[in-house]
């Protein structure tokens, strides 16, 4: 391989590989791996031709502010750009983004402004609303709008589509897209139109999202949900949008895309982000439902370490419903980190007290059980450390034992729910025991998690 003179170069040609252990029915399924992009994710290539479009328009001068509002991977791959070619970036994201991303936008340099992911188009807090307003009021400054530039679906007509048609041979039946601000789609519809007309395209929609119910009954909806997939899903029609030749659209679960996601990297090593779970589980039910063997695309749009901290976390997982543990009715069903499962962060009375803080940051969580061997001996929360060491930081040296609580407020596991609320009331913590035998501990937001889980 040459060398690039900038990261800018390495955005599209991205591999294709094709999927061998998912249950794809008589179909091969081929994944677009839009996640080796530089940013990690498909929206690079629209970060590039927007910007560059609007220096070839004379739009923007070197040194302008770019403004835009975003659900976060178009944010990324204009940060690369800016970045780049040194631009000042102002962006406004839902408060619903992984902070992984968070924390990727602003190492970059661009400027963060979270918003409301519960409010709807025409509210002055909805992202793209307040991203057009602060670029109206900041002097200078450029409005990129993802979802009424054709910059963004250009992109994908001189680059994805003819990518895919190449390293396909020519011979795509079928290419299931996911759609946000609807580059992708419609880039990809108008290229397939004029290159391989029989070429169907499929969305994979949220369940919340509008657009598969205008895809499949032809019922624009003035209400949608919410969804917890980032990245796609509509509750507008975007201007730029083109569904003429979209004429199938699945509505996935968010549990369903979480799924398919992990699926996808325990059984194919490819690691994947949320949307990426959506548009996999919507091509597996296509694949499945045909009767005669197709060749299938479908894109990994972004990489998947920018959800570890929610969809690839277990306790994330079992917080929000989507992966169940054995169900026993009692208070074992509220333990997030249960003992027996080497699942709960544990002290020993004779580690320091920087261990036992280390430990607490390090898991973000406020208390811990002091175990000796497997018996319970005490607990330690942040207070406990606090008001031992406040007066001398040197303290942070003693050994757990010496701040930990010993006189211990303990629950049995068959104790009602109603019993952990005294002790919530009184700022403690419960301490669930079977017998001799310590299970777990239960906090405040584990009974608020268990509360919303029996909610339908």
């Amino acid at each position: 391989m040459s060398v690039q003179a900038s990261v800018l170069e390495l955005i599209g040609n991205t591999p294709m590989v094709r999927a061998q252990r998912l249950d794809t029915g008589r179909c091969e399924l081929f994944l677009k791996l839009e996640s080796a992009n530089p940013g990690g994710s498909i929206k690079d290539r629209i970060g590039l031709s927007m910007i560059e479009g609007a220096e070839k328009a004379g739009r923007i001068k070197p040194g302008a502010t770019l403004v835009e509002g975003t659900a976060g991977n178009t944010g990324l791959g204009l940060a690369l750009v800016a970045q780049a070619k040194g631009y000042r970036l102002i962006l406004v994201v839902p408060d619903k983004m992984s902070r992984e991303k968070i924390f990727n936008l602003k190492a970059m340099g661009a400027e963060v402004v979270l918003t409301r992911s519960d409010v709807a188009k025409g509210h002055p807090e909805y992202y793209q609303d307040m991203a057009e307003r602060i670029a109206r009021e900041t002097p200078g400054a450029y409005f990129i709008n993802q979802f009424g530039n054709p910059d963004n679906p250009r992109a994908h007509i001189e680059t994805t589509g003819p990518e895919i048609l190449r390293q396909m041979d020519g011979k795509v039946d079928a290419v299931v897209v996911g759609c946000g601000s609807s580059g992708t789609m419609t880039g990809l519809s108008q290229y397939f139109a004029k290159t391989s007309p029989n070429t169907e395209i499929v969305l994979a929609d949220p369940v919340g999202s509008i657009l598969a119910q205008y895809i499949n009954e032809g019922v624009l909806s003035t209400k949608s949900g919410s969804w917890m997939v980032e990245g796609i899903g509509e509750d507008f029609l975007p201007t730029i949008s083109d569904f003429s030749r979209v004429k199938k659209a699945y509505a996935i679960s968010d549990k369903e895309s979480f799924l398919a996601a992990r699926e996808l990297l325990a059984k194919e090593g490819v690691l994947g982000g949320s949307s990426t779970g959506t548009l996999l589980s919507a091509a597996l039910k296509y694949c499945r439902e045909q009767t005669e063997p197709k060749r299938v695309v479908t894109l990994v749009c972004d990489t998947g370490n920018k959800y570890l901290s929610k969809m690839y976390n277990d306790y994330w997982m079992l917080d929000n419903g989507f992966i169940e543990r054995d169900q026993h009715g009692d208070l074992r069903d509220l333990l997030l980190r249960p003992f027996s499962q080497r699942d709960t962060v544990v002290v020993g009375p004779k580690e320091l007290l920087m261990t036992a803080y280390t430990r607490m940051k390090l898991y973000d969580i406020s208390q811990l059980p002091v175990m000796d061997g497997s018996r319970l001996v005490g607990i330690l929360d942040e207070s406990d450390v606090l008001m031992h060491v406040h007066t001398d930081e040197a303290r942070f040296r003693d050994s757990v034992a010496t701040a930990m609580i010993s006189d211990l407020q303990i629950l049995d596991v068959r104790a009602p729910i109603t019993a952990l609320l005294p002790v919530f009331e009184r700022g403690h913590v419960a301490i669930v025991m079977d017998g001799e035998q310590f299970l777990g501990l239960i906090t405040r937001i584990d009974l608020l998690n268990y509360l919303r889980r029996k909610v339908h």
